[in-house]
């Protein structure tokens, strides 16, 4: 088993802990209904009370809590003893979720300076750059988790692609055996260097998570500070013209109401015409990083519902009810981890953190949600009851599904017979283009849950996504005792994200306990600028 019935209270009103804006101090909170939108409230004895937007429509944040699961968390935690989430991570005992992501900051050096940007050198004053033996030591680290050794790395910073061992980074992430190694980029060396996305490529990358926020350039210079369309569109061809296969791309905009809430239908319509080479869209509602009104935080605060809402109306052919939240799909990993006797990666994140849906794009460029060809609640309440069952009534069902049944005729033909037995009725075949073998891939996932097995879907598919990261004013410590995103310290810590980017802000100890003044930097590179 690695999942567990969530300790999480559901339904409202409830209260949980959060933290004051102001002094940081652990402080209850309250959430609650009104107006059929979801709102949090604290009040701090020292420096008052504090009212904000958690989720823009109530009925889907019921909805999510029905698939709220904990996972069972780590068995080699770095901090044993700890009692006071978020001041002690490490991970912790208190922490339930394996890491299923890991940042690893590369230098906190960007060839840009974003006005909304955390994490650059030229504001901190300093540089945070580990060198390539405390690199392999960080995602060492990563693979030493256990139950589940960190199958994903996303190189980040700053910008991860001016770091000087940026290749050895990534082909050392290959040789310790990350499943998925990614880049978290602006584009700008995409787009200059031509030989720039092969030799990633060569090098081991699979993934780039490319900053995308429209297709206007009004955006750019208001986030970024200058144009960059043109810098985008060079990103992703370069990306289309890798050998074997075109670098799978992934979008990533920063949602701002009021900046480009109006253009996310539009920047997924755009992700649908480079379906060859873009594979998805990971939307991300701003999280405010420092001191900003109430009235200014409404203006511009956007939540998951609200993406969600704004993504139907300007697409028209999503409705809210595609979306689900993260852990909706633990069911899979559950089933998997009980046919195989191992422990799988598991997706158990607080059930407000993210949504998520998948679009198949037909050969005419048609678009439809894969909830209408398949009956996806049914599939993974169905999951969880043979998970349940597996090892008294299904013993002929595992050894069907389990083994090399993509290599062996007799055993594919018994495995996908036994699959429609158990799935079949949530699937409308009747409907399903020719070309989507939706029996065979699932088949493979549930019989083994090979990469390669879930690259068949993905190719196959359109990730829509929306994942909210947490800032002082929404900050619930639920949801960081479930992050599954996380972050890997020259220290040896591993660190949730919304604890290294907000509240306790451990960024900024990290970065401060390992960096050089932006002098020292100077002088050790003369001639060279801190932007490149």
């Amino acid at each position: 088993m690695i999942i567990k019935e969530s300790a999480l209270k559901k339904g409202l009103p409830k209260t949980t802990t959060s933290l004051c804006p102001e002094c940081l101090k652990i402080i209850d909170a309250d959430i609650y209904d009104d107006g059929g939108k979801v709102w949090i409230k604290k009040s701090c004895p020292e420096h008052g009370e504090f009212k904000d937007l958690y989720w823009g429509d109530t009925e889907m944040y019921l909805k999510a809590e029905e698939w709220a699961v904990d996972g069972i968390g780590i068995e080699n935690p770095a901090i044993t003893g700890a009692t006071n989430c978020p001041f002690e991570c490490g991970l912790c005992n208190l922490h339930t979720t394996h890491t299923n992501l890991a940042n690893l900051d590369l230098t906190n050096r960007c060839n840009m300076r974003c006005p909304i940007c955390f994490a650059n050198a030229n504001e901190a004053g300093y540089v945070f750059e580990p060198d390539m033996d405390t690199v392999k030591k960080m995602l060492q680290d990563l693979r030493d988790e256990r139950p589940v050794p960190c199958p994903a790395v996303q190189f980040a910073g700053g910008e991860p692609t001016i770091y000087p061992w940026y290749y050895e980074a990534i082909s050392a992430a290959r040789d310790m055996g990350f499943a998925q190694i990614q880049v978290a980029t602006n584009g700008i060396k995409l787009a200059e260097d031509p030989e720039f996305a092969q030799r990633s490529v060569d090098a081991g990358l699979h993934t780039v998570y490319l900053q995308f926020d429209g297709l206007k350039e009004a955006n750019y210079i208001a986030a970024r500070g200058r144009p960059m369309m043109d810098v985008k569109l060079k990103a992703i061809e370069a990306c289309r013209n890798t050998k074997p296969k075109p670098l799978t791309t992934i979008l990533v905009p920063t949602v701002v109401k009021t900046i480009n809430d109006d253009q996310v239908g539009e920047i997924l319509n755009f992700a649908i015409e480079n379906s060859d080479v873009v594979r998805g869209v990971n939307y991300q509602p701003v999280a405010f990083t420092g001191r900003i009104d109430y009235e200014k935080r409404m203006e511009e605060r956007a939540t998951l519902p609200d993406l969600v809402h704004w993504l139907c109306e300007q697409t028209g052919y999503l409705k809210k009810e595609d979306f689900y939240p993260v852990p909706f799909v633990t069911p899979v990993s559950e089933l998997v981890s009980t046919l195989s006797g191992e422990c799988k990666l598991a997706f158990t994140t607080h059930p407000h953190c993210g949504v998520a849906t998948f679009l198949v794009i037909n050969d005419d460029k048609e678009v439809v949600p894969i909830t209408r060809y398949v009956n996806v609640e049914g599939m993974m309440r169905r999951m969880t009851e043979l998970a349940a069952k597996a090892d008294t009534t299904l013993g002929q069902f595992a050894l069907k599904f389990y083994g090399k049944i993509k290599s062996d005729k007799k055993k594919k033909q018994a495995a996908l017979k036994t699959f429609d037995k158990y799935f079949g009725e949530f699937i409308h075949y009747d409907k399903l283009p020719d070309w989507l073998n939706l029996q065979e891939i699932m088949t493979n996932i549930v019989g083994g849950g090979e990469k390669d097995d879930v690259g068949d879907f993905t190719w196959k598919t359109m990730f829509v996504g929306g994942m909210h990261f947490q800032d002082a004013y929404n900050y619930d410590i639920e949801r960081v005792k479930r992050c599954a995103i996380h972050y890997t310290t020259p220290d040896g810590r591993i660190i949730p994200f919304c604890a290294y980017n907000g509240g306790p802000t451990y960024r900024k100890e990290i970065e401060k306990k390992y960096s050089i003044s932006k002098e020292e930097w100077q002088a050790k590179h003369p001639g060279r600028s801190i932007m490149e």
